[in-house]
């Protein structure tokens, strides 16, 4: 049987293999996973849109680096490529390393965020205020994540009687950009918080990249609910912090800033109950001041009842009397209107119309007989004119036009030709001609 190598052995030779091919390589990419030990050493990822390569950078090489790089800077690296044999690691042993321009997440974070400023997402104007007293809140988030965890301590110290909606999604990796937008649209649609949380704990900025993705900054843009973003700690940033209506440094500060201090409600309560019943003795001292003062003007029943009746005879009394004067009033008043309609009897006014309609009938008739013979004269008058400067007038004095073939009028002897025919029309007919010969 052939025999099979051992690990180690396997290792060593693969080490061997990948530094006698590649003496010394010059990498660029983006770094991250940065560790700085107590030992000194570096240890970082450096990788680009699709994979990564550990490296370390021993505390000889280091020391030489004036500006120590941070996560997601974009570095280039001289070193040899090597395995480490212990845990079969393909990696680079940095030798230099230097700038090369912001990482490639940096930059499609910096893209993004102008992107999206220059629509107006993160416009002051599009946020909408969080509600005082939070009724329900939801949370989008990690169900075993610490940031549930903070989340519910600060509310049960604060104001245990707000319920709480967990809508649980990853907040890490490729498919957790899909779970945090359906997350969020699952809440609104839910319709029972008024406010929401979108929160994760701390992480590398590639932890936190989803929380960078135009998707879920677009689903935090649309939200009906009043959205506050706390993702990482105090110093993360995220495209996702922009968008929402408020930013919280951390799960905990959000859960601060939505939920009323249950130990300031209980001493404004207090405050409150002194103050009313403060109000109440008071209240009750002024009423029963007052009934006393009532108690002694309060004057004997059958006393009133008796001013009443004396007042009641009186009014009876005075009706009588207004309804007598009312009564005659009106009598007179309607013998005046029968004599007024009397002299406005339709008939009479029908025979007045009849008189003054024959009246206007004659004139009229009248005024038509003399405008038909004004017109008629005018008319006559203006035939007689028309008449006179009448072409056909003239010809019938001897004259005639003549036209050429394309019935033109020839005013010029010049434009014919011998042999042209002409037309000449007079008073009665027209008269067909050949020139036969021209004078001009």
């Amino acid at each position: 049987m052939t025999r099979a190598l051992s690990v180690s052995e396997l290792n060593h030779q693969v080490k061997h293999l990948l530094e006698a091919s590649f003496l010394q390589v010059w990498v660029e990419g983006e770094l991250s996973s940065l560790s700085r030990p107590s030992s000194g050493h570096w240890y970082f990822s450096l990788k680009d849109k699709k994979c990564q390569i550990r490296c370390a950078m021993f505390r000889g090489f280091n020391q030489r680096v004036r500006d120590i790089p941070k996560e997601g800077d974009q570095v280039r690296i001289r070193g040899k490529v090597t395995l480490y044999e212990n845990r079969g690691d393909f990696q680079i042993i940095v030798e230099q390393i230097e700038p090369a321009g912001a990482g490639a997440l940096q930059q499609a974070f910096e893209a993004l965020k102008a992107r999206l400023q220059q629509e107006g997402l993160f416009d002051e104007s599009r946020k909408k205020p969080l509600p005082p007293l939070p009724r329900h809140i939801g949370v989008v988030t990690s169900p075993t994540g610490a940031a549930i965890h903070d989340i519910l301590t600060v509310l049960a110290r604060r104001c245990p009687a707000i319920p709480v909606t967990l809508y649980p999604t990853a907040v890490q990796g490729k498919a957790a950009t899909g779970d945090i937008v359906r997350a969020i649209q699952a809440a609104n649609a839910h319709g029972v918080a008024d406010v929401l949380i979108i929160s994760r704990g701390g992480g590398s900025l590639e932890d936190l990249w989803c929380f960078n993705e135009e998707a879920v900054a677009r689903a935090i843009a649309a939200s009906a609910l009043p959205t506050v973003s706390a993702v990482g700690h105090e110093v993360d940033v995220t495209i996702a912090d922009f968008v929402a209506d408020l930013r919280a440094p951390t799960p905990s500060a959000a859960a601060e800033k939505i939920s009323p201090d249950q130990t300031a409600w209980i001493k404004q309560l207090q405050q409150s109950e002194l103050r009313l019943a403060g109000a109440a003795r008071r209240a009750l001292t002024r009423m029963e001041t007052s009934l006393r003062h009532l108690t002694a003007r309060l004057r004997d029943p059958r006393r009133q009842l008796m001013d009443k009746a004396q007042r009641m005879d009186e009014l009876d009394v005075r009706l009588g009397k207004a309804i007598h004067q009312r009564l005659d009033r009106s009598r007179v008043q309607s013998a005046h209107l029968s004599q007024r309609l009397a002299m406005q009897s339709p008939s009479r006014r029908l025979a007045d119309s009849k008189s003054s309609l024959k009246g206007l009938d004659e004139r009229l008739v009248a005024s038509i007989s003399q405008r038909l013979e004004r017109q008629t004269n005018r008319l006559e008058h203006l035939a007689q004119t028309l008449n006179v400067v009448s072409p056909l007038a003239t010809l019938g004095r001897g004259y005639a036009i003549v036209q050429d073939s394309g019935g033109g009028i020839v005013r010029d002897a010049d434009g014919l030709n011998v042999g042209d025919s002409v037309t000449a029309r007079v008073a009665k007919g027209r008269i067909e001609a050949k020139v036969t010969s021209v004078n001009p």
